[in-house]
């Protein structure tokens, strides 16, 4: 066993529980909304307080999965074929959207908290499936697996576009991480089609967006 093979998968271990159980810190500010528009006085009751929270407790898991999708798409990437130094060039590059959806899962958890909710409670779920997924994506080869990026970027983008009408109106401090992930998605995903994501087939897309659906339908909820 080589110890690029063992250190590829402490790698991901270590991602894996740091997404799970450590705290989040964002390398970026969390986005506020500008005091200048008298935004952050803005008072939510109690009913818009828990709307609120379902929707960003749903946020929360989609950054969950990012997390355990760029981790095992970057796993895949080290232990696929090819030159040594592609491979790690396309593992360092999905680490660093990783770093942006860490970011996202420490903002989420932040929002939680001030809106006195919780996470959801099948987190470690949704982890194990998305990592799976990553990893399959991962193994079918560069093209691909970007592709697979570029797709769920845009779905997430769709999503979060669909919060921002669902969120209250005067809820700026949530509207704001939305509006800051958002921007980083779509980046995302013209990042890894730029560097060679293939279109993925209309079923696999349409797939997605079926398992898509399921977590955050439960989501909300749970």
């Amino acid at each position: 066993m080589s110890t690029a093979f063992i250190d590829a998968h402490l790698i991901a271990a270590d991602g894996a529980l740091r997404a799970l159980f450590a705290p989040h810190r964002a390398a970026r500010p969390c986005p506020r909304p500008s005091l200048a528009a008298g935004a952050a006085v803005a008072e939510l009751s109690p009913a818009e307080k828990r709307h609120a929270a379902a929707l960003m407790r749903v946020n929360h898991v989609g950054e969950i999965c990012a997390q355990a999708l760029y981790t095992s798409q970057a796993l895949a990437a080290r232990l696929g074929p090819g030159e040594a130094g592609e491979k790690e060039k396309l593992a360092r590059h999905l680490e660093a959207a990783g770093q942006d959806e860490t970011d996202h899962l420490a903002w989420c958890k932040q929002r939680l908290d001030e809106l006195g909710d919780r996470p959801s409670l099948l987190n470690p779920l949704w982890f194990a499936g998305a990592f799976g997924l990553g990893l399959l994506a991962g193994r079918m080869g560069k093209g691909v697996s970007l592709g697979f990026v570029v797709e769920t970027e845009r779905q997430v983008e769709a999503h979060l576009d669909s919060h921002l009408g669902l969120l209250p109106e005067h809820d700026h401090a949530s509207r704001a991480i939305v509006e800051q992930m958002k921007a980083d998605e779509i980046r995302h995903a013209n990042e890894a089609k730029r560097d060679g994501g293939v279109d993925l087939p209309p079923p696999v897309k349409g797939l997605m967006r079926l398992a898509a659906k399921v977590m955050t339908t439960v989501a909300h909820r749970v």
